[in-house]
């Protein structure tokens, strides 16, 4: 059952072209730490070839990167609406989430092994979900618990009770508010409080963005979507903002060292090979192993079938076992092409007009957790080790059919690659999988085959090798 039947398939997917420019409205500031020096090597070492330069992630890129799997929340007057536009003043009567309870939502991030949440504090609606001053179109001008609701204040507090890191989503471009959804646009004639300029709207972001990144405690993630008008053009000067307020952020879409990237579509998966560092700012899909901008890459998606807010449907009528099992073949599907190929992935929800998100879903993150857990929770057999060859000795042969391998990013994106053998009945050593990028963590499937040893051989490498962790699972 689709929870979003009355919002027409891809709403959100009309903002991807935007997006992608945000990179070059803020290309001029700097944003986080300066990215560790490049250093070359261009020689051989135990037989591996090592050429190109390594390039190593900021302290806050690699907590990041270890944080894997992240549950996106999409909440505001468009889920009680179903439009993007706003209908100003009469819509913010129909904001009501009587049952709103953010804690829920940190308990379904909980089930599905989440280890941050993005909640969509400003999405396109322009509908304010704190306490803002910006202007008046928010929680603040609603009947709901009497004007003094404050949704980011509670997600924080549930993040933190939680242990959930949390990040927040605010577009600074889309002023629906002002009339317009093209950013430095303006149609007065659709704005009930007279002219706006792109003036006002600036001011009104600098605002915005000063409030939800001052009031709310440090961020782990600051989430941009729908593109911004660049300084030069007139639009909002966003980075010494970032800089003094929230500087151990990492920001989706920076276009300075520091950040992350775009996956490139909002269904969850990066094609193979992706690197963690990319050529050019705006680089998206699967990066460039000889890059020199450390920008690992974040998945973003629904639940397959689903849209990004709720749009109707029942909330309480739970899916058959049918349909769960297919959700989590989708889904796993998603998590290999995705974690399994050195990216993060955010996974969304989304909370229906009570506030809270719909029993009929539940289930499937739950299952999605349960799954991840029951699959890799628990090796063969694991190892770590550096140099060109790393072996890993079970303790009795048994029959594998999934081998996990990470790098220690720590030293930078190294391998560009390696075969993993096992030793199988014979005493004789057989291939099983192999590949060209590791990054931080490479999930490969192969024929259950049962071997006494496995090994990671390196064939091509920028720098020696260090394996975090070489993990091999038989999952039944």
């Amino acid at each position: 059952m689709k929870q979003s039947n009355q919002i027409p398939s891809g709403t959100r997917m009309a903002l991807n072209p935007t997006r992608r420019s945000f990179c070059g409205a803020m290309a001029a500031g700097t944003i986080g730490a300066a990215m560790s020096p490049v250093r070359a090597f261009g020689q051989t070492v135990s037989g591996v070839t090592v050429g190109g330069g390594l390039v190593k992630p900021t302290p806050q890129q690699l907590a990041w990167q270890d944080l894997e799997l992240g549950l996106f929340i999409h909440f505001d007057m468009m889920t009680f609406t179903g439009a993007m536009k706003p209908r100003i003043p009469d819509d913010v009567n129909r904001y009501n989430p009587t049952k709103l309870n953010t804690d829920q939502w940190m308990e379904v991030a909980k089930s599905m092994g989440a280890k941050y949440a993005v909640f969509v504090a400003k999405h396109c609606t322009a509908f304010l979900s704190w306490q803002s001053n910006a202007y008046p179109y928010g929680v603040k001008q609603t009947a709901w618990r009497g004007g003094k609701g404050d949704v980011v204040r509670d997600f924080i507090a549930s993040c933190k009770k939680y242990d959930i890191k949390p990040g927040l989503y605010a577009s600074a471009g889309y002023p629906e508010w002002w009339g317009s959804d093209t950013p430095g646009a303006n149609n007065p004639a659709l704005v009930p409080w007279g002219k706006k300029t792109v003036k006002d709207w600036n001011k009104a972001c600098g605002i915005i963005l000063t409030e939800l990144w001052t009031n709310y405690g440090e961020l782990t993630e600051i989430w941009f979507d729908g593109g911004v008008v660049p300084v030069a053009q007139g639009g909002p000067d966003l980075v010494p903002l970032m800089k003094k307020h929230q500087p151990k952020a990492i920001v989706f879409g920076s276009p300075v060292p520091g950040g992350i990237r775009w996956g490139g579509n909002e269904i969850g998966t990066v094609p193979y090979p992706c690197w963690s560092t990319i050529k050019n700012f705006g680089d998206n899909i699967g990066g460039d192993g000889d890059g020199r901008l450390w920008t690992p890459a974040e998945c973003d998606s629904t639940l397959p079938g689903h849209d990004w807010f709720w749009g109707g449907g029942d909330p309480s009528a739970k899916p058959n076992e049918e349909s769960q099992q297919k959700m989590l073949a989708e889904l796993m599907s998603k998590y290999y092409q995705s974690v399994g190929h050195n990216a993060n992935l955010l996974l969304n929800a989304t909370p229906d007009t009570t506030g809270l998100i719909p029993e009929a879903i539940l289930p499937h993150y739950a299952n999605f957790g349960k799954e991840i857990r029951r699959r890799f929770g628990t090796a063969v057999a694991e190892t770590k080790g550096d140099g060109d060859t790393v072996e890993l000795v079970l303790k009795k042969p048994a029959p594998i059919d999934h081998v996990i391998i990470m790098e220690d990013l720590a030293q930078g994106e190294r391998i560009r690659g390696y075969e993993v053998e096992g030793l199988v009945p014979g005493n004789t050593w057989q291939k099983l999988c192999e590949g060209v990028c590791v990054g931080h963590k490479r999930i490969q499937q192969f024929k259950r085959t049962e071997v006494a040893k496995v090994r990671i051989r390196t064939t091509k490498a920028i720098a020696p090798p260090k394996i975090r962790r070489l993990a091999v699972f038989n999952v039944v």
